[in-house]
């Protein structure tokens, strides 16, 4: 990388993140914290207003700004795959925000930058979607986001019906199916539950803690060890 596309990289990263360390910043960057802290200091010389100190962490001045940025073609193309992506799996409201999202970044996007988007050919058809999957999928999202627990009337691979009263911790998207990572009151343990075998999903008002123990950090440990 050109010196001059890493210390653009860095003002992105300072301007995104309310405080940056020089381990971060190194780390994505794949350069020494030497080689970080003199382009730090470099950056403040030709006036960027950069706060901060070694071993504590960087970021901008509040107020100060930088021209748009310039997307390279393989970044168009990431983030349109990426929108059609999310506008064919992951529900109406996603489908709809995802639409308008690529709409305003290339809207923004200087002619020969929007013409790339219309010629990309990098698809990601939704004909063969579950609507009713993706319609309750908004139930679960919401119910996250508010902490709120789920009655789920689930069917397992061999059509099994049973009720489950879970606590929603994430949800994890496999290529054709999602699933919600939760904690399960029936079984006391974390279980994971494909959302196409939901037959039926309540949100009820009650909520569930952030309990030690019970948290999707302690999901994810629990996935990988076994």
């Amino acid at each position: 990388m050109r010196r001059a596309d890493r210390l653009f990289q860095i003002v992105q990263f300072l301007r995104g993140r309310r405080l940056t360390t020089a381990a971060f910043l190194a780390g994505r960057l794949g350069v020494s914290l030497r080689t970080v802290y003199r382009d730090v200091r470099d950056l403040s010389l030709s006036g960027v207003p950069v706060e901060g100190e070694a071993g504590v962490g960087y970021r901008l001045r509040a107020g100060f700004d930088i021209p748009p940025l310039m997307f390279t073609l393989n970044e168009i193309e990431a983030l349109a795959v990426g929108a059609r992506m999310v506008e064919a799996w992951g529900g109406p409201v996603l489908a709809d925000s995802a639409r308008t999202a690529i709409e305003k970044i290339v809207a923004a996007l200087p002619a020969d930058r929007r013409v790339a988007v219309e010629k990309t050919r990098l698809y990601a058809p939704g004909f063969h979607v579950d609507g009713r999957a993706m319609r309750q999928l908004e139930s679960v999202r919401e119910a996250i986001g508010s902490r709120r627990v789920l009655r789920l009337d689930y069917r397992d691979s061999g059509g099994k019906a049973s009720e489950r009263d879970v606590w929603p911790l994430a949800l994890y998207y496999w290529g054709r199916t999602w699933t919600i990572g939760a904690w399960c009151e029936r079984r006391t343990d974390f279980r994971n539950f494909r959302v196409d075998r939901i037959a039926g999903l309540e949100m009820l008002e009650r909520r569930y803690p952030d309990e030690a123990g019970k948290r999707l950090a302690d999901f994810i440990r629990a996935m990988e060890a076994r």
